[in-house]
């Protein structure tokens, strides 16, 4: 009996990705604000504006997996970085994440959430595209809604890409009547010219902005550059990415012509209720309104913020005789213990008590306990660690429903990024890397390639980029060879057992 797979039917896609439809105001295009109204029939379904925009909310929802349920994509990846060891109870809590930690991954324990939710995602968007020319809708609104899906669409097998890299290109809805277990791998390149093209297709139809409160994260020209622009750079084409890339960002230091402006105090980007700042280019909203609870977390229709729990204190107290100002936090689950190298590399850093929340310090001041977890450093994600002050008031799991947002792209990203695909030389790639630096009160240093990685490291410290970066500059094997990475493996990560069964799939290389 054939298993069944990544791919799912025009009829049925939409709820098994967890998507919400119901009643939504098109004239307040909110996207968390679709509600659940039960099982359609999707043939009859995408006939009018009001449709179509669920639609598109179902595309949305996808971008839910950076951030939300035990398998995001933060905790997973800072995980086997040299940022942060697994952590959690112990070396078995979460099989996945601590194979990937320690490099004993395989497709067994690989989590099959990171190939399946992306696919999700991309059949939402590929039945919104299908049916979408045939909604009664003006042709502004209808064009803007594709350009917005060919974006998540691309960035999704972005992600696909650079998980897994050998994966299927899957452009239209499959129905039962395909033959969707000989689906084959596509040629990388390919993947990468589709993506890239429907992207830059797409920019002419989305709106160089938005305003109202209503559509705060949804696609724009600046988004879709950004994204553009990161994708240029991992497909070695530097020149096309540093051209997109400078769009976005503008003049350094400065305001861009879409409104991108490094905020003044770099704490501020951590705190919670500061959503949508300048400096936000892609970010993922949560809220606590969902009243997210067990039953269905991870499952997509959750809409709170899971790493915040993940990263989470054990059985955190404040002691009797602390000072004032000591941290109160909620206690979690202490995934992603900060190591000690990257808490020594950022000594002297203006970025380093936001970064980083130094818990020992406390217990040797006598202020918290704590219980220590697996590969317990004393060192915690600040920009993550859950305050008493966030927990939510309303109905739901209290661990499920903090509302930080996660911003997934922001401008000091994209500035590092550009100066990277400039070759980390050039008056242009020294103003970027100054620009971020002197909002944190930094002098100048020397343009290059290595003073470039080691901004990424300080500014992005526990943000999700760091395993990334290590492998596209080829500095993984010796960054993160002590804990039992190998080339020509591991720059990838294998494709679940269960997507590979009667399927013309293959196995990733070593695995």
């Amino acid at each position: 009996m054939k298993n069944k797979r990544f791919i799912y039917t025009s009829v049925s896609v939409l709820l098994l990705a967890g998507i919400s439809f119901g009643t939504v105001s098109c004239n307040d295009n909110n996207l968390e604000d679709v509600k659940n109204s039960g099982t359609f029939d999707s043939s009859n379904y995408f006939q009018n504006e009001e449709q179509s925009f669920t639609g598109l909310v179902a595309t949305y929802d996808l971008l839910r997996k950076y951030s939300g349920g035990f398998e995001n994509m933060v905790t997973f990846f800072n995980a086997a970085s040299d940022d942060c060891y697994s952590g959690g109870g112990s070396s078995t809590d979460g099989a996945g994440i601590q194979g990937f930690a320690n490099y004993s991954i395989n497709s067994v324990i690989m989590p099959i959430s990171y190939w399946k939710d992306y696919y999700q995602g991309i059949a939402a968007a590929n039945l919104l595209l299908d049916r979408i020319p045939n909604a009664q809708m003006n042709d502004q609104t209808r064009n803007r809604f594709i350009a917005e899906a060919k974006v998540l669409r691309s960035l999704y097998y972005f992600e696909l890409l650079r998980t897994f890299k050998n994966i299927p290109l899957i452009l239209k809805p499959i129905t039962v009547s395909d033959d969707y277990y000989n689906i084959p791998q596509a040629d990388p390149a390919a993947v990468y010219t589709q993506i890239e093209s429907d992207i830059l297709a797409a920019i002419g139809d989305l709106p160089a902005t938005v305003s109202s409160a209503g559509e705060k994260g949804r696609i724009t020209q600046g988004t879709a550059r950004a994204i553009l622009g990161k994708i240029y750079l991992y497909d070695k084409k530097y020149s096309e990415a540093a051209a997109q890339l400078e769009m976005v960002n503008g003049t350094p230091g400065g305001t861009s012509q879409y409104g991108y402006k490094l905020v003044a105090n770099y704490a501020d980007l951590w705190q919670v209720d500061n959503k949508f700042t300048s400096e936000s280019i892609l970010e993922v909203m949560h809220t606590n309104k969902g009243n997210s609870d067990w039953g269905f977390w991870g499952s997509g229709k959750d809409e709170g913020n899971s790493i915040n729990v993940m990263l989470g204190i054990r059985s955190y107290k404040v002691t009797d005789t602390a000072p004032a100002n000591t941290p109160s936090i909620y206690s979690g689950w202490s995934f992603n213990p900060v190591t000690e190298d990257l808490f020594n590399f950022m000594q002297g850093d203006p970025r380093l008590d936001a970064t980083i929340l130094n818990v020992k310090q406390l217990v040797q001041n006598g202020s918290v306990t704590y219980s220590a977890a697996y590969r317990d450093t004393g060192y915690f994600l600040n920009k993550f660690t859950p305050r008493t002050s966030d927990v939510s008031t309303l109905p739901g799991a209290t661990e499920l429903n903090f509302r930080q947002n996660y911003i997934a792209i922001r401008l000091a990203d994209t500035y590092l990024m550009e100066a990277e695909a400039l070759g980390g030389s050039g008056s242009r790639a020294q103003a970027l890397l100054d620009a971020v630096r002197a909002r944190v009160g930094l002098a100048s240093v020397p343009v290059s390639m290595q003073a470039i990685k080691d901004e990424r490291r300080r500014e992005l410290a526990g943000e999700g980029h760091r395993w990334f970066d290590l492998v596209r500059w080829g500095d993984a094997p010796a960054k993160l060879g002590t804990r039992g990475f190998t080339a020509g493996k591991n720059e990838i990560l294998p494709i679940p057992f269960n997507e590979l069964t009667n399927t013309a799939l293959k196995q990733n290389p070593g695995y």
